[in-house]
This record gives C-alpha cells, sequence and structure tokens, in this order.
C-alpha cells in the first residue's frame, strides 16, 4: 500500500510539474514578473509538490474506491448478457468519436486546448455509454435477442453469497455448494481472509487447527467451484469489527450472508440483510419424527437425569431414553414421546417399548 502511494504521489509530481510549467509564463506575464528559467522551474517544481502530497494523502480513500468500483464492474459484467455489453460499447466508442470530432478546433486554445479534448472524451463517452445502456431493451430487441429485463429476473435468484469466518470453519458450506443447490458467486471477503490467516497463525493449538481448516476448506472450493468463487478486496478501514465489516459489505452488493453465529444471524434480520444460517438449513432437512413412532436407538452414555440414556440418529440428532441407562451400549427400541425444537438443533425424547422396558426391569 505505500508502495502504491509513493507512485501515485510521484506521478502526481510529474503530472504537477508538467501542468505549472505549461501555466507558469502565462501567470507570470499577469504578474508582471520576468519569465525567468529560474522562476518557470521553481514555480513548477512547487506545483508538482503540491498536488503530490495532495495525491499522497487522499490516496487510500481513492483507493478503497477504486477496489469498491471494479468490485462492482466484475459482478455487474458477470449477471449482464453479452448483448447488452455490446450495445454499452457500442455507445461508448460513439462518444468517443464524437467527442474528438467536435475538439478538433479547440486544439489551438493556449494553455487549455490540450487538455480540453481529454475532458470531452470523458465526458461524451460517458452519456454514450449510459444513453446505450438505458436504451439496451430497445437495441436488444432489434437484434432478436431476449431482453435484458428477463434477464434480471433470472439473475435476481442468483444473489452473491457472502461467507462469514465462522462458516467457513465450520467446513459443512463447501459440501453444500457442492451439490449445486447454491447458485450465483460465492464471495470471500479480504477481511474474513486476513482473520481465518490470524486464527491460523494463533499460538493456541486448537485455534490453530480450526483456521487451517477453514483455509484448507476456501482451497477446496476454490478448486471444485472455479470462478463462482470470488475474492473481495474492499475494506472498511473505519469499522473494526469483522461482522460489522460483513454487514457493510453485504449491504454494499446487495448480497446474502452465509452464517451459522447466531448473533450475526439476528442482527442480519435487523438490517434486512438476506441471510442463510447453515444451522437453521441443516434443522430443516432433517427427517421429521412424531410423537407415537418407533425406531432403533443405540444408547451410548447416561443422560443429565436419573437413569436416562442418551442416543443419537444417522444425522447427528439426540435421543433421550426414560430409562436407558439400563440399556447401556445396547440397540433398543423406543417409541418416541416429544421432539423439542431448538436454536442449537432438535432433540427428540423417548421411552423404551414396552417389552424392552419389562425386560430391563
Amino acid at each position: 500500500m505505500k508502495l502504491v502511494r509513493f507512485l501515485i504521489a510521484l506521478l502526481g509530481l510529474l503530472l504537477g510539474y508538467q501542468l505549472t510549467n505549461n501555466a507558469t509564463p502565462w501567470i507570470l506575464s499577469l504578474l508582471e514578473i520576468g519569465a525567468t528559467d529560474l522562476w518557470v522551474v521553481g514555480v513548477s517544481a512547487l506545483g508538482g509538490l503540491i498536488i503530490a502530497i495532495i495525491l499522497y494523502l487522499i490516496s487510500p480513500y481513492f483507493f478503497q474506491q477504486i477496489v469498491y468500483v471494479v468490485d462492482a464492474v466484475d459482478l455487474k459484467f458477470q449477471k449482464t448478457p453479452m448483448i447488452d455489453i455490446a450495445v454499452s460499447i457500442g455507445g461508448l466508442v460513439a462518444g468517443l468519436i464524437l467527442a474528438n470530432l467536435l475538439t478538433i478546433p479547440l486544439l489551438r486554445i493556449p494553455i487549455v486546448g490540450a487538455y480540453l479534448p481529454v475532458i470531452a472524451n470523458v465526458i461524451l463517452g460517458y452519456f454514450g455509454l449510459m444513453i446505450a445502456w438505458k436504451k439496451r431493451d430497445d437495441l436488444s430487441s432489434t437484434f432478436g435477442q431476449r431482453s435484458s429485463i428477463k434477464s434480471k429476473k433470472d439473475s435476481s435468484s442468483a444473489k452473491v453469497k457472502v461467507l462469514d469466518t465462522s462458516v467457513i470453519i465450520d467446513g459443512r458450506i463447501a459440501d453444500i455448494c457442492e451439490t449445486g443447490i447454491i447458485e450465483g458467486i460465492i464471495g470471500i471477503p479480504v477481511f474474513v481472509l486476513h482473520e481465518l490467516q490470524h486464527i491460523a497463525d494463533s499460538e493456541d493449538n486448537q485455534r490453530r487447527n480450526r483456521g487451517r481448516r477453514g483455509l484448507d476448506v476456501l482451497n477446496r472450493m476454490q478448486k471444485h467451484l472455479g470462478t463462482q468463487v470470488k475474492i473481495f478486496e474492499r475494506d472498511f478501514p473505519e469499522i473494526q469489527e469483522v461482522d460489522s465489516k460483513l454487514v457493510a459489505l453485504a449491504q454494499s452488493l446487495d448480497a446474502t450472508i452465509i452464517t451459522n453465529d447466531y448473533n450475526l444471524n439476528k442482527v442480519c434480520r435487523v438490517h434486512n440483510i438476506p441471510v442463510l444460517n447453515i444451522n437453521e438449513l441443516a434443522n430443516a432437512v432433517k427427517p421429521v419424527v412424531l410423537p407415537g413412532e418407533r425406531m432403533q436407538v443405540l444408547i451410548i452414555k447416561s443422560g443429565k437425569e436419573r437413569n436416562q440414556g442418551v442416543g443419537y440418529l444417522d444425522d447427528g440428532t439426540m435421543i433421550v431414553v426414560e430409562e436407558g441407562k439400563h440399556h447401556m451400549n445396547e440397540a433398543i427400541e423406543v417409541e418416541v414421546t416429544s421432539v423439542l425444537q431448538t436454536a442449537a438443533g432438535r432433540m427428540i425424547f423417548a421411552k423404551p417399548k414396552a417389552s424392552e422396558k419389562v425386560a430391563g426391569s
């Protein structure tokens, strides 16, 4: 970043010197000061230095804005039909051609004549691009192409999906993405990547393993999903917390956040940001169990209450069995008495079938 700021300042120094050098004789003549070489060089150097300092100070802000624009343009291009892009480029070229034709007589104007074509190219090129973009539907239909309004509807279901740190470390997101049910671009914010790297470099062994697992998950996703996974370089230096940065990025991109953090889930709801909670998805796809159903359960440990036993279904759902402690390490048939759904997951309460209970007693 410091090297980029230095290069921008150097470019500003050269540009400022050139601009001031061209304008200095005219300014000195207005002030009735002799335009000696010393005056011209001194004023030109001072002007270049001032512009260099200004660019050095404001370059971090503009750098962040450039990163944001690049990300936004990249996303726009990926979602925009090729015919719309071609029409917009045609409008831009038409605007540039018109600008160059109109500014030929202006080249003879002293001092500013050399810069007027640049200004005209920027203004007319922009207007040509915007007019073509706004009329793209009419122009697209002229060439027999599908309306971009339809393409917008098609792409509305393919919003950018931004991942937070917890869901990457969790790892299940890679399996979900590989099934193909999540459409659109999978976004990895650069500040989330930095947090993963920081965790992976931690001195605590458990945190280090979690961070490395998250990086392995990202490598796996990039390998299998390719261009669908995109690193977003935009950061928010004025915001300290990663979750707050994530919310700000999702708002700027109109994106969906994927997480398994309960608190971040609530924050997203407050800000009206679409959110997909992996834990809620896992609970939603678990098979429905109703009171009165019977199933085979292996009792593997004691429960919290007296004589309770605990087992698990294949999907990891916990089953608490009354009097199950008497059947430790046995596979018994139980009858479901109730089902408790919590934010942490689903819990099933059951009791041994009548014959199993009598045999245990």
